[in-house]
């Protein structure tokens, strides 16, 4: 008897035409993937799946059976593959799962086999694999691999004093770094982990500073406040300063110097902050105002304290902090031109976006060179001014370092040199400046630097405070081919030692993610640093460095990426990922660029950046924020592609000119056709380490991609680019995520205490002060957004305190 099957609805057609789909896409990018030495798994899958469609469309009931051993094996390789982590499995197997339910629901599988009875072997066994996939699935959320679990004792917590007893004020913010050692830390002590749930917004205020027409894409507002007696002093993108009641929000002055923007290289917008002198905190300068000639005096004694203001046209201004008026005794009418011997090409290219070092004496200026614009570019000279008259009292020239003397009229710094974009710290009790250096541009490319250049790229400087001479210098990267400039500041911390004594340290947070820590005094290891072999094999003509220095502690990635760490929100993205990785030179870690293209991890965002890190110098723990991100740097000869003089601006991603070399760099992060990272997260964390071990004690993955990618809400671990704040009352703030908080951390173990939404991205680092009106303990962050992060512009500066028993 012939058995006459029922016509196929066109609901079992359509699926089986996605499998078909599915399949032949798995088969021929599983296929490309296995010629290129990958995983057989996506062609033996898409194989399986291009069976499994065909027989549904022949209504053959070995399709389900099929189905089910498909899904089953795909189970098995994922637990290989990654075990149970929830971030690695979920893309592997949503798909797979999606389609076994579907495949189950009696409207389609009814009708693959014709069966008047549907519940049958084969769907047993289906059912039985989408149960454990949904289980794997439950079981892998309570599971976190990337972590490190673990907190302070009670009797280190409890290790706080007061301000006076550290040389901390719990009332004010008087430098970029909270103060001169650049610790981030407060002695405020109000806001606890038991009460900082009851942070309620005090006060918003508005800038009014939003882009223009004719800015770069790279508009940001990363400033950190200055809090000075009853005020705060910020500043915007267009290198407007601004005064405010540090109670209220109320505005009390600003200053708007007009800046030039007629300029086509600018390649940044942003004011990073100010920096304050107070000449009656030094006896000598008040003693020396004093018997300073009369027209003089008056000058200066309306101005004896001052705000520096760093302006992106590369000027600098001295601002009395009581009216915002330039100081006229400081250079030409209140302001220094900072173009002066950078060359005829500065404005635009050359900008001063991080505050200057501000001493007893001194004005200490660097500033940012446009990356991979020329090889002729303005230098990286240092610039030290008398911090009262503004004349020029030393320079130190990455390329000519030996000649400190002012530089003499008319004459011309070396260009192209190291520059040091971020914030330098200096010791006045050793008569020190430290500062943290870049590459010469472009970073890519390093056949023409000089030996002065290869001796001082990627270097923490150590310069005499009164002659500008080296004192000693310590590389972290040797020929840097990867854009490993410096970027964080360093901190000063006195380490306890294992006598009882101290030990005057400086720690510098790098792109890689090492953390050096030296003896500030003569730049020699505290924590130990080796030399490791790393891959060769640079572009004809340059060459690499046979090793380079790693610290003992670091947040470096502990493994090179693999294909299995590949990512993607599906099987099919993921598979997209996993041929990009095999299709670009990647050796592990300073894989050198190549015109193949090399996957460089970490990548140009760093592990750190400028966002630095924060010490408690009594409880002796640090507290940080390491990123992962991938970024692929590909080297392009200039005869494939024109480009113009007036693209030298070049940016921080995209087809870079390099104008002058054989070579272009193209380069961007690592991502899927869908606009997510290719490597798997966390991608972002925060941790703690005990500075009297020098090991993390405590690392979780923070924040998520609500503003970023709402379609996936959770947890992520998301990169942050903004400092910590910590504080005397264990409490810490970080604002700086992909998502739009700040946020507030237990210091003892790092668990999330607080989050406060921010109208934009919290790019900045917050700071934090006690009233000295209202005895109340305020959080304070800049929502600015960043261009070329990706979060919202903004111009909200927002603060918070705790709510009064009274209004509760």
């Amino acid at each position: 008897m012939t058995t006459i099957k029922a016509p196929l609805p066109l609901l079992v057609k359509l699926t089986a035409a996605v499998v078909v789909l599915l399949g032949a896409a798995l088969t021929f990018g599983g296929g490309y993937l296995v010629v290129l030495g990958g995983s057989w798994y996506y062609l033996l899958a898409g194989l399986g799946l291009l069976a499994v469609g065909v027989l549904i469309f022949a209504q053959r009931r070995l399709a389900i059976w099929l189905y089910a051993i498909l899904l089953l094996a795909t189970l098995v390789w994922t637990i290989y593959e990654v075990r149970f982590d929830w971030w690695q499995l979920a893309p592997r197997i949503d798909l797979w799962l999606a389609l076994g339910a579907w495949l189950l629901l009696p409207v389609v599988n009814r009708y693959i086999g014709n069966l008047p009875n549907w519940r049958d072997g084969a769907s047993g066994l289906l059912g039985i694999g989408v149960i454990l996939g949904v289980l794997m699935g439950g079981y892998s959320l309570t599971q976190d691999y990337s972590s490190i679990t673990g907190e302070f004792s009670d009797e280190r917590m409890l290790g706080k004093t007061s301000g006076e007893q550290t040389g901390y004020s719990a009332n004010e913010w008087l430098a970029y770094g909270g103060s001169a050692r650049a610790d981030r830390y407060s002695p405020a002590d109000l806001i606890t982990p038991e009460n900082v749930g009851r942070l309620k917004k005090a006060w918003e205020y508005h800038t009014g500073d939003w882009p223009r027409e004719g800015d770069p894409g790279e508009l940001t507002n990363q400033v950190t406040p200055l809090k000075v007696g009853d005020n705060l002093f910020i500043c915007t993108p267009h290198s407007i300063a601004i005064a405010l009641n540090a109670d209220s929000g109320e505005e009390l002055w600003r200053f708007d110097p007009n800046i030039n923007r007629d300029a086509k290289y600018y390649q940044h917008m942003t004011c990073r902050g100010l920096s304050y002198h107070d000449a009656t905190a030094y006896s000598k300068t008040s003693e020396a105002v004093a018997s300073a000639d009369e027209p003089r005096q008056a000058a200066v004694a309306r101005c004896t304290r001052r705000i520096f203001l760093p302006t992106n046209d590369a000027t600098l201004f001295a601002l009395d902090p009581v009216d915002g008026r330039p100081c006229e005794d400081f250079g030409t009418g209140g302001m220094i031109d900072l173009k002066v011997g950078m060359g005829d090409d500065a404005r635009g290219i050359y900008l001063p976006t991080s505050p200057p070092v501000v001493t007893e004496k001194l004005v200490i200026v660097g500033g940012s060179v446009t990356d991979n614009g020329s090889v002729d570019s303005p230098g990286g000279v240092i610039r030290a001014y008398d911090v009262r008259t503004g004349e020029l009292v030393w320079n130190w020239d990455p390329g000519n370092p030996d000649a400190t003397e002012p530089l003499p009229a008319g004459a011309a710094y070396v260009r192209s040199t190291p520059n040091s974009w971020t914030i330098a710290t200096a010791d006045e009790q050793l008569g020190l400046v430290y500062i943290p250096t870049g590459n010469q541009t472009p970073d890519q490319w390093g056949v023409q630097r000089s030996p002065e250049t290869e001796r001082f790229t990627a270097a923490l400087v150590a310069l005499d405070l009164a002659t500008g001479k080296v004192r000693w210098e310590f590389q972290t990267v040797h020929h840097d081919l990867w854009d490993r400039d410096l970027p964080s500041q360093p901190t000063l911390v006195d380490i306890d030692g294992p006598q009882g004594d101290k030990v005057p340290a400086i720690i510098q947070a790098t792109k890689r993610g090492d953390l050096f820590v030296l003896d500030r005094r003569t730049g020699k290891p505290i924590v130990p640093v080796t030399e490791i072999p790393v891959p060769q094999g640079a572009v004809e003509g340059d060459f690499t460095a046979p090793t380079q220095p790693v610290s003992a502690l670091s947040y470096a990635p502990t493994e090179p990426l693999r294909e299995r760490d590949m990512w993607g929100g599906t099987p099919l993205d993921q598979l997209i990922c996993r041929i990009q990785f095999r299709k670009l030179r990647y050796e592990g870690d300073f894989t050198p660029p190549s015109e193949q293209g090399s996957l460089i991890y970490p990548g140009n965002v760093g592990t750190f950046n400028w966002s630095s890190l924060a010490v408690d110098p009594v409880r002796q723990l640090m507290f940080g924020t390491p990123n992962y991100l991938a970024f692929v740097s590909k080297l392009v000869k200039r005869d494939e592609i024109d480009v113009k003089e007036e693209h030298r601006g070049g940016g921080e991603v995209g087809l870079q000119p390099n104008l002058g070399a054989p070579y272009m760099v193209h380069l961007g992060p690592f991502m899927s056709p869908v606009g997510l990272p290719c490597q798997t997260p966390p991608w972002g964390y925060v941790t703690a380490v005990d500075l009297r071990t020098m090991k993390p004690v405590w690392m979780h993955k923070n924040g998520t991609s609500r503003d970023n990618a709402p379609f996936i809400p959770f947890p992520l671990g998301v990169p942050a680019l903004g400092g910590p704040v910590i504080t005397a009352g264990g409490v810490a703030f970080l604002s700086g995520t992909l998502d739009y908080y700040m946020r507030a951390y237990d210091v003892r173990n790092g668990k999330e205490l607080w989050k406060g939404r921010l109208p934009a991205g919290g790019q900045a680092t917050p700071i934090t002060y006690v009233s000295e009106k209202t005895g109340r303990q305020f959080v304070v962050g800049m929502a600015g957004g960043h261009g070329s992060f990706g979060t919202k512009i903004g111009d909200s500066l927002v603060a918070w305190v705790l709510e009064d028993e009274q209004e509760r």
